[in-house]
């Protein structure tokens, strides 16, 4: 569906309720509740399960030409890589990031002018928050700053699909395109690879809400998506089953254009030697079998 829209927080500052927004997130400093874990730490001294603290962690930020087509176009996806994690994932391709936290700590002013540069410099299509879930207060607070000052993209919400539903249902509105991870819906595979009790029931709610919020795949004159959801699935070594039962969820329980990317590019990483059934690359057939399965449900996938 082709479509003209302002971004959703645009809308939503207009009518004077995003400053309401910001105040009721900022008490997740003091007790953090912002994900499952629900650690109820208190962020300016203590750390978490991601162990991030009440300030930002940006660990880079720019144009990114490596996202799906339809949020790269002809000026690339205005990616910006925070710091640290709520998931443990032992093949994680990004472990300097989200295991040893490399990046600078700047202040939610400084996170909005990171935004308005993305938009206003490189010109990018949106700002694509990658593993935002815990620094989502900070977020809001930089978004507030920077649609004061003219920020109008939209807002890509690029996470690992571990996420509070009740967080998500704040969030309605102010995300324009939803990009889950949707890693598992074996809670043992998800336990063993990730360290988090149930990822599958947890990302199938979650999930859920994000589609009953934006829906399917909407793109722009310029053939950009705007608004929608966009599930990204890595295929694991040895998990083709646990991959056909994430794909018969999406076909069965999802609006019908959400856009799926089946990912191929699992190579093992970090942790990943550790364990024998995820300790060589992805093979050709496997993958094939992944994508064939998709073909013949019907879904839409990228």
């Amino acid at each position: 569906m082709v479509i003209k829209m302002k971004a959703g927080y645009v809308e939503i500052y207009e009518k004077g309720i995003l400053k309401e927004i910001v105040e009721d997130f900022k008490k997740h400093y003091e007790c953090c509740m912002l994900c499952p874990h629900e650690c109820r730490v208190d962020r300016r001294k203590q750390l978490g399960y991601c162990r991030a603290t009440d300030k930002v962690l940006v660990s880079s930020y720019g144009p990114h030409f490596g996202e799906e087509s339809v949020l790269v176009g002809e000026n690339g996806s205005g990616t910006i890589f925070f710091g640290n994690c709520n998931l443990r994932c032992v093949y994680c391709q990004n472990y300097d990031i989200s295991f040893y936290a490399e990046g600078k700590t700047i202040s939610n002013e400084e996170l909005g002018k990171i935004m308005l540069k993305i938009q206003n410099v490189y010109k990018c299509h949106n700002i694509n928050l990658v593993t935002p879930s815990h620094y989502i207060t900070n977020i809001l607070e930089a978004l507030f700053y920077a649609v004061e000052k003219g920020l109008n993209i939209p807002i890509v919400y690029n996470c690992g699909g571990y996420e509070k539903v009740e967080i998500l249902k704040k969030l309605e509105g102010i995300i324009d395109i939803y990009m889950p991870d949707f890693k598992y819906l074996d809670d043992e595979r998800a336990l063993k690879y990730s360290k988090v009790k149930n990822y599958g029931q947890i990302a199938k709610e979650a999930i859920k809400e994000m589609d009953r919020q934006v829906g399917g795949i909407r793109i722009n004159e310029e053939g950009i998506a705007v608004k929608g959801l966009l599930i990204r699935h890595l295929v694991l070594t040895e998990g083709l089953e646990d991959t056909k039962s994430i794909l018969k969820f999406i076909k069965e329980e999802l609006s019908e254009d959400v856009l799926v990317n089946i990912m191929d590019q699992y190579y093992p990483s970090f942790k990943a030697f550790d364990y024998k059934e995820i300790s060589r690359r992805l093979s050709s057939s496997e993958y094939k079998e992944a994508i064939d399965f998709a073909l013949k449900l019907g879904i839409k996938i990228y």
